[in-house]
Parts: structure tokens; sequence; C-alpha cells
């Protein structure tokens, strides 16, 4: 007979990804182990075991959901657009707006996706980088549909990089309570996106 879970099994997980990520990125994940993890959650390694199996599977499920998340955000920003009568340049500039407020309150996570989806095995690494690319899909196309005059097949995945460019590496710089604050950094890509792919008169 299948072992039942308790009612606060994912709600035990999700804490123990947050405190995962969050050692990971402070001290590298290769330098944690499930010691470290167990000490960040407060519990023991057997406990931690309880809810995952290995180290490995914990980042899997973190990256896993993260990307996840950030797919959901597209789908979001699109029905609410639609909802709205956004025009194409607007919404994409709620897809900049939308995913700079996740890397704000997803920091750590973040840090994971971008350093260590190499730790991951072959198969999860490709689920995780096709997440990824799909991710960079969904801006690609909704750049192009923005800004048609500028964005070609030749040169609309360099487009595409360059947002990400500016705002991948945020957590880098961008720390909280400093001069400028996510939802401001955002305002600024907006308009550097903006003004810049438009079209020369």
């Amino acid at each position: 007979m299948a072992r039942t879970r308790a009612p606060d099994h994912e709600t035990q997980r999700d804490q123990i990804l947050e405190l995962a990520a969050a050692k990971f990125a402070q001290t590298s994940y290769p330098s944690t182990s499930m010691a470290d993890l167990a000490a960040a959650s407060g519990t023991s390694k057997a406990r931690l075991y309880h809810y995952y199996e290995s180290k490995e599977a914990i980042l899997f499920d973190l990256l896993d959901r993260y990307t996840k998340r950030l797919m959901l955000i597209i789908a979001e920003v699109e029905g609410v657009s639609q909802r709205r009568g956004l025009t194409e340049r607007e919404t994409f500039a709620e897809l900049i707006r939308a995913f700079l407020s996740e890397y704000e309150n997803s920091h750590s996570r973040h840090v994971a996706l971008l350093n260590d989806v190499k730790y991951l095995v072959d198969a999860q690494r490709e689920i995780i980088l096709n997440r990824q690319r799909d991710v960079v899909a969904a801006f690609a196309r909704q750049l192009t549909r923005a800004y048609p005059e500028r964005a070609t097949r030749e040169n609309q995945t360099a487009l595409t990089m360059m947002v990400f460019g500016m705002i991948n590496w945020t957590f880098t710089w961008l720390k909280p309570g400093g001069r400028m604050g996510y939802r401001e950094f955002a305002e600024q890509v907006v308009e550097m996106v903006d003004h810049g792919l438009r079209a020369p008169e």
C-alpha cells in the first residue's frame, strides 16, 4: 500500500527549495552538501531525504518549477494583454516588467538557473534547456510582433538576447534598497528598448 503524504508535504518541499536556492546562490551548488541543506532547513539529513532523494533531485525540482513559472508568466501576460486590448509594443513592455518583477522575487532561483543547469544529468538538463529555449522563443515572437520593422529573421535572435542581456544579470548589481529598484529599472529597460528599436524616421 502506498504511503500517504502529510497534508503539509508540498509546503515543506517549497520551503526546502527556497532554502536550497539561497544556499546554492551563497556557497555554490557543488560546495553545498545535503548536510548543509539540512542545517539550513533546521532539520536532519534523514528528514530531508524524506522529501528529496538527493541534492540533484532538489536542484532539478527547483529549476523545473522555476522555468514552468517563467512560462506561466508569459501566458499570463498574453492573456491580460488580450483582455485589456494592449498593443503589441505594450504587451512586450508588460513582459519585461513581469520578468523583472519575478527576478526580484526569485533572486536565488534565477541565480541557480543561470549557473547550475550544467550539474543536472543529461535528461533533466535537456528538459530545463528546452524550456529556456521556449522562453527565449516566446520573447522573440513578441518582440517581432512589437517591432516588425526592425526585428527580422536574420536579427531576431540577436535582438532578443540583447533584451535578456539587459535583464538577466540584474542580480549582480541591482540590490534591494539601492538607488534604483527593479520596478524603476524595468521602466528604464522598456524605454531603452522602445526608443532603440523604433525605425529611423
